[in-house]
């Protein structure tokens, strides 16, 4: 190996390095690895969402559903093409501090939250709902149910 191509490896080895050093370290201190549970309490890492789990632990969806069933598909690609995209906008939001807060649901994760309520309450409600995965017009069972999964709306 001449010393040329040895400087070249060496020169990039080290950026790529600091940037793998970086991201573990990022990843250890963020708690990264509770984003692949189901454990709600991964979802209170981040103080933003102290709120909507305390609501949620006095909810009455506490003792039938976790944080996962209603906000991540059933299914295991789209749950965690979810989880990277969300993991993604928030990961984004708290390293430049450019979210909102109140926190507010996206309207990909909002069709997801539907797609949830009529999975597991579909049966029940299927006269009131029929269409509300696909018009874009109808209504959304949040509308009526808000505080369901979280308590009241501040």
């Amino acid at each position: 190996m001449n010393t040329i191509t040895f400087k070249s490896l060496l020169l990039l080895a080290a950026p790529l390095g600091l940037l793998a050093g970086v991201g573990v370290y990022t990843f250890h201190y963020a708690e990264g690895l509770s984003y692949f549970s189901t454990d709600p309490k991964a979802c209170v890492n981040c103080h933003i969402m102290n709120d909507e789990y305390d609501s949620w632990i006095k909810g009455p969806h506490h003792a039938t559903a976790v944080c996962v069933d209603c906000h991540l598909p059933d299914d295991f690609v789209g749950k965690y093409l979810a989880k990277a995209s969300n993991g993604y906008h928030h990961t984004k939001g708290f390293t430049f501090d450019d979210f909102h807060e109140p926190i507010f649901i996206k309207p990909g994760n909002a069709r997801i939250l539907q797609e949830n309520c009529l999975r597991c309450h579909g049966d029940f409600v299927h006269q009131i709902v029929v269409g509300a995965k696909t018009d874009a017009d109808a209504t959304q069972c949040v509308h009526c149910h808000a505080g369901t999964g979280h308590g009241a709306r501040r």
